[in-house]
């Protein structure tokens, strides 16, 4: 029973060379859905799988020590294959952490376009995210030049012209009596403000919605993603953005409000935007205007450590 995404309906297709085969079975034990088996010392397609079948995560391709294994289909090949980095080049915990703590988000950029390699290095590492199900359905809409941000923005802000009618005084009351109370305190005191201040500011020419940023990477789903994969695959971007010296900043102020209704679906044809998305998020970046030199400890509203 394939799984179903935006891009392949059909389960991968596994093909084992027994002649290369070892039988060490590890590719059995990293199959999480039996479609591999042992016969005879050999690995050998399974002829019952536990639920799904091949999904196309290449665990087994991935693991097998003599190449005896191919996966082909769900966007899957033995050409997207590498071989892992050495450990002596991965970072240490501590040069890991040190990189996250000198991040913070940043809303003022330098007047200097990114290079093009610098987007496509930022990209690249945002794909080893992980992303549900095989084959990715997240979707990205790269934003290159502060020109094409500064359009979107302004789009955007007339856009939320039409929305105001939902702050408004009648508006809110109908969201204090229909939804919850956090619903309504945070229209009132978040989205009201929000609008008010994209829009008044872009009328004078000032965008900020995206603060006048060069670049800006809006990472969505389709029907079928899980709502946590776009958020995925944007933080290990704005991670990847902050290792090549670029500033970043999520901004979460606009996936939600081109989600529903006619003019949101023309915004989204406009750009391009393929779906509508259950989550999903902007990530804006460029070359650092200004420099901190203290960083600030954030904590999680609770940890418990259940015994």
């Amino acid at each position: 029973m394939p799984i179903p995404t935006s891009r392949t309906r059909e389960n991968a297709r596994i093909t084992i060379d027994a002649e290369k085969c070892n039988g060490c079975g590890l590719c059995v034990e990293v199959c999480s859905d039996n479609c591999i088996a042992m016969k005879d010392g050999k690995a050998v397609v399974s002829e019952e799988t536990a639920v799904f079948g091949c999904i196309g995560c290449g665990h087994c391709m991935a693991i097998c020590p003599t190449g005896a294994i191919t996966v082909e289909g769900r966007h899957l090949s033995s050409a997207d294959l590498f071989e892992l980095p050495p450990k002596s080049e991965v970072a240490s915990y501590e040069s890991f952490l040190k990189l996250l703590q000198r991040r913070r988000s940043m809303r003022e950029f330098k007047d200097k376009p990114v290079e093009q390699d610098l987007i496509e290095k930022v990209l690249d590492a945002a794909m080893t995210a992980p992303m549900g199900i095989p084959p990715s359905d997240v979707n990205v809409m790269v934003l290159n030049n502060g020109e094409k941000v500064f359009r979107f923005s302004k789009d955007y802000c007339e856009y939320l012209e039409n929305l105001k009618w939902m702050v408004s005084p009648m508006g809110l009351m109908f969201i204090k009596l229909f939804y919850s109370k956090q619903d309504y305190e945070m229209f009132r005191d978040f989205i009201k403000p929000l609008i008010k201040v994209y829009t008044e500011n872009m009328k004078q020419g000032s965008d900020i919605v995206m603060y006048g940023a060069p670049v800006a990477l809006y990472f969505y789903g389709s029907p079928y993603t899980d709502p946590a994969d776009p958020l995925i695959a944007a933080t290990y971007a704005m991670i990847a953005a902050e290792s090549l010296g670029l500033g970043t900043c999520m901004l979460g102020g606009i996936h939600p409000f081109i989600q529903q209704g006619k003019a949101a679906k023309k915004l989204r044809e406009k750009w391009s935007i393929r779906w509508k998305s259950k989550e999903g998020l902007f990530l804006i970046m460029g070359y650092p205007k200004v420099k901190y030199h203290h960083g600030i400890r954030r904590t999680f509203a609770n940890v418990d450590w259940l015994n």
